[in-house]
């Protein structure tokens, strides 16, 4: 198999979890495949001609995304699109990771994978680009989508976690102010990753979401990382209107585990235990 994005949050807790029980899995990272190229990850297909294909790859700059669209439509729809194109063309099945944010919000409830999708920003517009690619060129291919990734890789990664970020922030003594009118389900990389080559064993396909597992403001998330670390932070609650963003977010993306359970995957660990697992390695 051939996983692309393996030096990410996501792909490196990918390739630990695929070797460790026992399968040949090529990481491909940026430097191996830029998905910018449009011969990259065909190339590697072709050359490998592997049986599964993992894309664990995005341009994830929210906001810039907003002054960019092109550039994200490249990589997180036109790149897929090739991907899925060279899958076929090998015989290879298609696991591909997609976002919460192809959601607009406005449920208010835990989003199943039946809702229907409404982006509301430019990298929300690619990502769902990248499923519709996906399946149109892929007989019955994997579609996860996920939430707020963050794992051990984000210490090295250029945009980093969540975690990190608020770490970092009460390092240099300032206020922090974080949105609490925001939910979502942030997602632990290692448990995702589990529950991803759990399904893949159980035959899972079409689309499935595979979120933290608990709905939570932005604003508690960081008190559970502050609390988690033992760290004494100013931390003090925002809303969307006092603290603007280029590109408008989803005021409430967290994802049911429903039918992922209904495979017979174990439920994902409660947020506050992943934090504190997250805290200690590091």
């Amino acid at each position: 198999m051939v996983v692309f994005g393996a030096a990410g949050q996501l792909g490196t807790e990918l390739i630990r979890e695929f070797r460790a029980r026992g399968y040949d899995a090529l990481a491909a990272g940026r430097s191996d495949a830029d998905l910018k190229d449009p011969d990259a990850t065909t190339q590697i297909i072709g050359r490998e001609r592997p049986k599964l294909v993992v894309n664990a790859a995005a341009y994830n700059a929210v906001d810039q995304a907003e002054q960019e669209p092109e550039e994200a439509w490249r990589v997180n729809a036109l790149a897929v699109m090739r991907m899925a194109r060279a899958c076929r063309g090998v015989g290879a099945s298609l696991v591909h990771y997609s976002t919460d944010y192809v959601f607009d919000g406005e449920k208010a409830a835990p989003y199943v994978e039946a809702d229907p999708t409404h982006p509301i920003g430019a990298y929300a517009v690619s990502k769902l680009g990248g499923e519709l690619y996906a399946q149109a060129y892929v007989e019955n291919p994997l579609v996860i989508r996920t939430s707020g990734v963050f794992g051990a890789a984000g210490r090295q990664t250029r945009r980093g976690n969540f975690p990190e970020l608020m770490l970092r922030l009460a390092g240099e003594g300032r206020t922090i102010r974080v949105v609490d009118d925001h939910t979502a389900s942030p997602t632990y990389a290692p448990a995702l990753a589990a529950r991803s080559v759990d399904l893949i064993e159980a035959g899972g396909r079409g689309v499935f979401h595979i979120g933290g597992g608990q709905p939570i403001s932005w604003y508690e998330y960081a008190r559970l990382v502050f609390g988690a670390a033992g760290v004494k932070a100013d931390l003090q609650p925002t809303n969307r209107h006092e603290y603007p963003t280029a590109a408008r977010r989803p005021l409430y993306s967290a994802l049911s585990n429903g039918k992922l359970e209904e495979m017979g995957v174990a439920a994902m660990p409660a947020l506050e235990d992943a934090v504190i697992e997250y805290m200690r390695s590091r």
